[in-house]
């Protein structure tokens, strides 16, 4: 199965279905979660990772709550919804597709249905959400292929593609909708310290897509730009404030210094549920800070000191004004992001 109809989740009748991302490039390994715990433990452990997938396993993380509950009293069912909300809100605090899941899965319980009848909806709000995602992936490649209309070179972060939502892919989307559409070019990637996204994840993916693609450590991409070796970047986003200040995975702001230093258009592509009006700005978003061993050992096997201390942040925040266009599915958005992420993501200012 090719990348782009690849996804890294399913249902399996009583149980949700995960790739473990941790063991690839080397293992596809699937793993059964029957409980919300079990979900919040695979959002923590990065074996689903990507903001979109995250939402999606949340909605599916209450499900499962949900029906593993559904035979007790009304109240006690509320309760146990309420645990099962805050287990899942805790796994991963920057992505804001986590809490748009939990509200989305919230308002249906809000009906006031029986048990058994809440947790059929939770389950097919789930199926509704992966679906969606799906479609909304799509028309976000759709449109951002534009913008790599006779590029020959790009850059990209992390990992966007199927393995980062629920089908297709954000950034790596727009890559392959625009390598689909005639469009020739070479993709340089990544590594992504300290999970490695870039040289694990979406170098299997390219490599399957047969997209011509190199990988380079993190610290040569302003070499790379400086030699103009990239006609564009394009990124994902963990959550997009209201003034269009991007947060994404670490690295993504010192890349679109470099990018502005170096004329190099820098775009994002994410969903509009990506987009957060009740964080004003990105000073206002809590960034995750990760356990510090993620960056003293690789693979288990130490590379510092014993004893080394180490900073780790998941995320960082680039700034609305380095950011040139923000693709969504409902268009191509452009600055100033104030203004104009309001009219173009009206569902998300709505929520």
């Amino acid at each position: 199965m090719p990348p782009s109809e690849l996804s890294p989740l399913e249902w399996r009748g009583d149980c949700l279905r995960l790739l473990d991302q941790t063991r690839l490039p080397h293992a596809e390994v699937w793993r059964d979660v029957r409980a919300a715990d079990e979900a919040a433990a695979a959002i923590r452990e990065m074996r689903v990772r990507g903001a979109p997938a995250i939402g999606v396993t949340t909605a599916y993380g209450m499900a499962l709550a949900a029906r593993g509950a559904a035979a007790l009293p009304a109240p006690v069912f509320a309760a146990a919804m309420q645990r099962a909300a805050e287990t899942l809100g805790a796994a991963r605090p920057t992505a804001v597709n986590l809490r748009w899941a939990i509200e989305r899965a919230t308002a249906e319980l809000a009906h006031g249905r029986a048990p058994r009848e809440a947790a059929e909806a939770l389950l097919d709000l789930a199926h509704r959400l992966r679906e969606e995602d799906v479609a909304t992936n799509r028309a976000i490649g759709a449109n951002g292929a534009a913008l790599l209309a006779g590029v020959s070179s790009l850059l990209t972060h992390c990992n966007t593609g199927s393995l980062a939502t629920a089908g297709f892919g954000t950034a790596l989307g727009v890559v392959r909708a625009a390598w689909r559409a005639g469009e020739r070019f070479e993709v340089f990637f990544t590594e992504t310290r300290p999970w490695l996204q870039g040289a694990r994840l979406t170098a299997w993916e390219l490599a399957r897509d047969e997209i011509p693609a190199r990988l380079i450590v993190d610290s040569a991409a302003a070499l790379l730009m400086q030699r103009g070796a990239v006609d564009a970047i394009v990124v994902g986003a963990d959550r997009i404030a209201a003034n269009g200040d991007v947060v994404n995975k670490i690295g993504s702001y010192a890349l679109a210094i470099a990018a502005e230093r170096h004329g190099v258009p820098f775009y994002v592509a994410a969903p509009v549920s990506t987009i957060d009006p009740r964080s004003p700005n990105g000073a206002s978003v809590v960034i995750e800070e990760r356990p510090e061993e993620e960056v003293t050992r690789l693979a288990c096997a130490p590379i510092a000191p014993e004893g080394t201390a180490a900073w780790n942040p998941a995320f960082d925040i680039t700034p609305a004004d380095l950011v040139t266009a923000i693709v969504t599915e409902q268009g191509i958005v452009h600055a100033p992001y104030a203004e104009s992420l309001p009219h173009a993501a009206e569902p998300a200012y709505a929520r």
